[in-house]
């Protein structure tokens, strides 16, 4: 699903330069739950960011799915990732105005679908996510793990053929951050291919693979049994 090979990334900083990944070689095969660990300033943030075509690379590779990305522009990075991306953020990224229904609902308006249709998906992902009852609440009347669900149903409900988490669970306390994660690992068995970062080794240690990162490289790559 994922294949990257030798990526290079670098970014100016006044005469100098910051060469942030390394020669990064990465597989990921459709239907993993892989976790990207590493500390502040490993590369795990860039890395989520060009593989969820939100920054290009320097030199290398990467393909998903198939097809190389590589130097698109901001018209065509949009268009990919809303076809092949969902995204679920630590801060939810739900918008304040808009009820649950409308927040899940929303990437399928940027992919033309009527409204009528796009509620009844909508409707559909919030009984998975167990709050078909919180369809008309705003973001201002759920807890954080509410709010996660439902970003997680946004992230779902266009249909997307990997699903990257940032630090999913790093606004939650620990009994909510297990039940976001039981539901990640649920929808993972259901074939979704999905990366999830984190620097929390409990988070990590409940995904199938976990890939560590330091200073720019791959420094481990483990199976979890």
């Amino acid at each position: 699903m994922i294949k990257i090979e030798n990526l290079h990334k670098s970014y100016p900083i006044g005469d100098n330069t910051l060469h942030v990944l390394k020669g990064i070689d990465l597989n990921i095969k459709e239907g993993e739950l892989v976790a990207i660990m590493g500390s502040s300033g490993s590369g795990k943030s860039t890395l989520l960011n060009i593989i969820g075509m939100l920054d290009n690379y320097d030199e290398g590779s990467y393909i998903l799915d198939d097809i190389l990305i590589k130097n698109l522009n901001e018209t065509k990075a949009a268009q990919y990732r809303n076809k092949f991306l969902g995204f679920i953020f630590q801060s939810f990224n739900l918008i304040n105005y808009k009820t649950a229904i409308e927040n899940i609902a929303l990437p399928l308006f940027y992919q033309g679908v009527s409204r009528n249709e796009r509620n009844k998906i909508a409707l559909e992902y919030l009984k998975n996510v167990g709050l078909e009852n919180w369809a008309n609440h705003l973001p201002n009347e759920l807890s954080g793990g509410q709010k996660q669900r439902i970003a997680i149903a946004r992230a779902l409900a266009a249909k997307p053929k990997v699903l990257l988490a940032d630090e999913p669970t790093g606004a939650l306390d620990s009994k909510t951050s297990e039940e976001v994660m039981q539901l990640i690992k649920k929808i993972n068995t259901e074939g979704k291919t999905i990366l999830v970062v984190t620097h929390e080794q409990d988070i990590a240690n409940m995904c199938n693979r976990i890939i560590t990162l330091k200073d720019g490289v791959i420094t481990r790559d483990k199976k979890n049994s």
